[in-house]
């Protein structure tokens, strides 16, 4: 059998290509189902530059990884595009108008955050997470769970985090296993869904086709150098200036763990930063957490952008010796490199290596199990949001193993929960985008918030 021909660094040329990526960066709400959404549309369907099964594999392949998954495969997709520079162009466009939005959107919320207009907004924005995050789980089972044995393992994931409160990274790895477990016993385990059959004319990219860039210790030992760098550099800049002991080391120690345990996105990573940002650090208030997602979501980009938001928030409630506004940025600055560069470090470590291996089956099936866990994580987070946004006081059920969070229903929001059924009916009756979904519910919360409150 042939070889399959070989990719050339650049497939088109790079000015076309960071044109193309800078319209997609304007087009990334919605959080990763839209993200990929966005993508598969522009580079799969309407460009041709990549086939639907190889933008698949690398979708789930950046799935496994710690970090937004949408984010690193715009990264993987630049790099099959045009090498090191085409990684680096898609990536950082990627996230460059959610970074500045946001940091706009933050300081407007430590502003005028306890006014009654921006109360009443955030009265509409957060009721209406919850319809989106739950659209991000029947848009990624469809794409994700091709057969049954799939949907019982995102079952389980939920069951298991939502019930057992138990460690997201075991989940994944369980996941893991089951899938390769899976694979050598179901032999269509990893077969694709009808809807991403690729029936359009010939990529640039083909299905078989191989990058030229060929792995290798001395290339890996050099991407791993100058990574790690470029990685830490910052925190141990900031220790020096501002000394050991200052927010900024804190956030920087603390985001840079997170980018590494936070395996499923920004969805799985909320729940953990909530926890330690506020019981831990008190960087935010409780409830805090899904203000910053109801921002996040209104920006383009990966909604992990939120750390930016709690680190904004943070750093000017305790700035030290500095200005809060400048505390805040900063922060927010060191927090964001710190989030997104071991992105570009993964995949530029990685992705030579996971290019010969795309036609094995063990790692298929083992990919696609943890597919399968990230839906149950995306459900598993979608009740968190509603226990907190819907009910006043909410309890917790210990008995063994058994540690369920549960609502006090006579606590429950009316307006919030209406709010819901709205943001509910526009996604998933009328067919609504996210960002005209908030729109909406963000002006239906303002005119009850203010309603309300004379």
């Amino acid at each position: 059998m042939a070889e399959p021909s070989p990719v050339a660094h650049d497939v088109i040329p790079l000015r076309e290509a960071t044109r193309t990526w800078f319209a997609i960066s304007l087009q990334t709400f919605g959080g990763p189902a839209g993200q990929i959404a966005v993508m598969q549309r522009t580079l799969v369907e309407e460009k041709r530059w990549i086939g639907q099964q190889r933008f698949l594999f690398a979708l789930s392949y950046c799935t496994l990884l710690p970090g937004p998954e949408a984010q690193q495969l715009a990264t993987y997709v630049g790099w099959l595009l045009n090498g090191v520079k085409g990684a680096l162009v898609a990536g950082v466009l990627f996230i460059l108008p959610g970074v500045v939005a946001l940091l706009a959107l933050s300081g407007i919320y430590v502003a005028y955050g306890e006014t009654t207009l921006v109360e009443s907004l955030f009265l509409g924005l957060a009721p209406a997470v919850i319809a989106i995050v739950v659209q991000a789980v029947v848009r990624v089972g469809r794409k994700g769970l091709g057969h049954p044995a799939l949907v019982g393992l995102a079952a389980l994931s939920f069951v298991a985090l939502t019930f057992f409160d138990a460690p997201f990274p075991a989940v994944v790895l369980a996941a893991a296993i089951a899938g390769w477990v899976l694979g050598r016993r179901i032999r269509t385990l990893t077969r694709p869904p009808a809807s991403a059959v690729d029936d359009g004319p010939p990529p640039l990219i083909s299905d078989d086709a191989l990058h030229t860039e060929r792995p290798s210790t001395r290339r890996a030992a050099l991407v791993l150098g100058i990574g790690l760098l470029v990685w830490f550099g910052p925190v141990a800049l900031a220790a020096a200036v501002f000394g050991r002991s200052s927010i900024f080391v804190d956030q920087g120690v603390f985001f840079s763990g997170a980018a590494l345990v936070t395996f499923g996105g920004a969805y799985a990573v909320l729940a953990y930063v909530a926890q330690q940002a506020v019981e831990v650090h008190g960087w935010l208030a409780p409830g805090e957490m899904v203000r910053g997602l109801a921002l996040a979501e209104t920006t383009p980009g990966p909604l992990v952008m939120v750390v930016q938001f709690v680190a904004f928030v943070g750093a000017y409630r305790s700035p030290g010796d500095l200005d809060p506004w400048v505390a805040a940025v900063l922060a927010a600055g060191l927090t964001t490199w710190v989030t997104f560069v071991p992105c570009f470090l993964f995949i530029l470590l990685g992705a030579p290596y996971v290019e010969r291996l795309r036609g094995n089956r063990d790692l298929a099936a083992a990919l696609a199990g943890i597919t399968a866990s990230v839906v149950g994580v995306i459900a598993s987070l979608a009740v968190f949001f509603a226990l907190h946004t819907l009910f006043g006081e909410t309890r917790h059920l210990v008995a063994g193993p058994l540690d369920a969070e549960y609502p006090v229903l006579s606590s429950v929001d009316w307006a919030a929960l209406a709010i819901t059924g709205l943001g509910a009916a526009l996604v998933f009756w009328r067919g609504w985008s996210v960002l005209r979904t908030l729109g909406a519910c963000a002006l239906a919360g303002v005119v009850l918030g203010l309603a309300l409150a004379a």
